[in-house]
Order: structure tokens, then sequence, then C-alpha cells
């Protein structure tokens, strides 16, 4: 080695600074990071030592929270619920039986009324005059049936007075009979003429022809009896038509007069006074006091449904109301079975799809402050267990 070489071996080197050395050698084994102060950083124990209250605190909130969680999955675990939920009812329209001009509509939109409350009139001075007219009619058959009977009575004193003549011609019958036999007994005695004899005979031929006409006269008068009652029967059968027509004018004159079945609202009021009202047309829809809640429940949630079970509902439009009732009715079948085109799973790919069953909730008490009404969205549960 040359002197250069040896002169470099035994020149002293300069020491490393600290953040030059690897992390391995900047701390003994064992030893924590130092701080910019040379201090090592606390522990974790020793900031929850430093920390206790806060720490605390966060424990106890961590526990209230697990165990409310708890609670709350223990709850609802008891509970079914469905968004697929509405208030029902069986609206229907209003609309007359009768045709006519509409006169007065006494009622509003959303109006409520109560049963037998007046809806709509409609002129009905035409059917008054029916009315009249059928009265009239029945008056005529009346009258036909008084004078029909009258004529079965007359007919009747007829009979007896042919009844009279009958037995008056057949004793006088008798009685030429007898002078009949007289005379010819004695023209057989020779002590008799044979003029008187042919006499005798000859008024027993008149009075056999007179009892014959008598008793033909007794029978055309008991058929004349017939005759008028067939009369009286046809009358009394006039008086049953005319007595209907009077009742269904009756009837017309009513149903120019809607009024309303049951307690309910008033929507869609479509009929106005002066307009033309025909048989069948409607001039408003019903909506009853008495609505439910239809909750289509997937098929999965009915194992444990029942009729009878409390149910707690809360109406969309009115989040802070809570309301009560009880499951009434589970329908035996899903919905769309009963639809109008109902799913037919034996054609084509099939796909297995929950099936949601329609349930009818009944409640305890509506709250007559808000409007309720069909179609509203409801959130129930079911207590099941």
């Amino acid at each position: 080695m040359d002197a250069r070489t040896n002169e470099r071996a035994d020149k002293p080197r300069p020491a490393q600074r600290p953040e030059q050395l690897p992390a391995d050698k900047q701390h003994g084994a064992g030893e924590r990071p130092k701080d910019a102060g040379g201090k090592p950083p606390p522990s974790l124990r020793e900031r929850l030592r430093e920390h206790w209250l806060l720490a605390t605190v966060a424990a106890c909130v961590l526990l209230i929270a697990a165990i409310g969680g708890l609670a709350y999955w223990l709850a609802i675990r008891n509970f079914e619920s469905t968004d697929d939920a509405y208030v029902a009812a069986r609206s229907f329209s209003i609309a007359p039986k009768v045709g006519g001009y509409v006169t007065e509509v006494p009622v509003s939109d959303n109006q409520h009324v109560k049963a037998g409350d007046l809806l709509v009139r409609i002129d009905d001075r035409d059917y008054k005059i029916a009315l009249d007219q059928a009265q009239a009619q029945v008056a005529v058959a009346e009258a036909n049936i008084g004078n029909v009977q009258a004529q079965i009575d007359s007919q009747h004193q007829q009979v007896d007075q042919a009844k009279a003549q009958v037995d008056q011609a057949e004793a006088q019958l008798k009685f030429a009979e007898q002078e009949e036999s007289r005379a010819k007994d004695l023209v057989d005695k020779g002590a008799g003429t044979v003029q008187r004899e042919q006499q005798t005979h000859s008024d027993l031929l008149g009075q056999q022809a007179n009892t014959a006409r008598t008793k033909a006269a007794l029978v055309a008068a008991e058929l004349g009896v017939k005759t008028l009652e067939a009369q009286l029967a046809s009358a009394r059968a006039s008086l049953q038509q005319a007595q209907a027509q009077l009742d269904q004018a009756r009837l017309n004159l009513q149903y120019t007069q809607l009024t309303a079945a049951q307690s309910g609202r008033v929507v869609k009021l479509s009929g106005a006074v002066g307009t033309f009202a025909t048989s069948g047309q409607s001039l408003m829809m019903f909506v009853p006091d008495e609505v439910w809640v239809v909750a289509n429940y997937k098929e999965t949630q009915l194992r444990d449904m029942r009729p009878g079970q409390q149910v707690e509902l809360r109406i969309d439009a009115y989040p802070g109301r809570k309301l009560t009732g009880r499951v009434d009715s589970v329908q035996p079948g899903s919905g769309t079975a009963f639809s109008l085109l109902p799913a037919e799973n034996a054609t084509g790919n099939f796909v297995k799809v929950v099936q949601r069953v329609p349930v009818k909730i009944v409640i305890d008490d509506w709250p007559a402050d808000l409007p309720i009404g069909p179609g509203m969205s409801v959130v129930p549960w079911v207590r099941v267990r």
C-alpha cells in the first residue's frame, strides 16, 4: 500500500446522525420511540388513565347501545310489518234509476252526509202525472169489479127464479100426466070420450115442453153466473195490474229523490242543477264511513299471523298519529290468484317469486278529525308472538 492509502485508513470517520441510522439501530431493543423532547409517547393504558372520564362515558354509551340494540331486536322479532298497505272501502257510484232534469243538488264535494240525507233531486212532474193515471186505472178496475159483482148477484136471482119455474113446470107436468092417465082409463072403460083423452094428452105434451124449456132456462142462468164469475176474475186481474202500475208509479216518484243509504262522504261530484240525467248515469261517488286496511304481506310472513292479533298502524299522511286495530281475516289465496289475468306458472319459463297475500285489518277507532279515505298508504305492525 502506498502512503496515500495508509493516510486515508488512519484518518478517523465522522459520526453519523441518528436520523441517518436504520430504524432498528436508532433505539435500543425494547425501547419506545421518543418525541421531540426525548420522551417516549404515552401508551394506551396511560392515555385511558389520563382521560378516564371520557373513556367511562364512551364505554357506557357502547353498553347502552348494545343493550338497546338487543332489546330492539328482541321486540321487533315479535312483529311483522309491510309498506305495501293501504286504506280500503267499498266505494260505489250514485246513479238515478229514472231519467230527468236535475233540479237540486244539496251536497258539495267531500261533504259528509248521514243515512237518509238528500243527495240529488230530479224533476218529478212527469212521474206525478203517471201516478195520477195509475190511481185512475185502479179506480176504473175497482168499479168494473163492483159492476160485475152486481151482475153476478142479479144472475143468482135469475137462477133462483128459473128454479122456481122449473118446480112449477114439473108440478104442472105431474098434474097433466095424472089427467091424461084418468082420461085414458075412462076411455078404456067406455065412460069417457076420445076427445077428452086427446085433450089431456095434448096438455101433457105441452107441459113436458114447458118443463124442458124451464130447465134449459135454469141451465142458461147458471152458465150466466159462471160467465160473470170469469168476468169478475178478469176484472180482479185488471185491478192487480193497475195496482202494480200504481206501485211502480209510486216507486218512480220516489226514485226522483236520491238519498244516502248510509253515512259517508260525497266525492267526484259531477251532477249539477239543470243537467239531464239518464237512468244509470253516475252523478257522484260515495265513500262509506266503514273503512279498513288491506296489508299485502309476503307469504313468508304469514306463518304466525292469525285473526284477532293486535296491530299498530301509522298513516303516511299523518306520521305523528298512531292507530291500533286487529287482524280481521287473511285472504285464502294470493292477490294474483284473484286478479283479472292470473299468472299461469305452467307455461313458459318459471321463476319463483314470493307472493303477497292480502290481510284485512280493522281499526279500533278512526280519528274523526283526520280525513282518511281509500288508497292512503299505511304501515302496519302485527304482533304475531
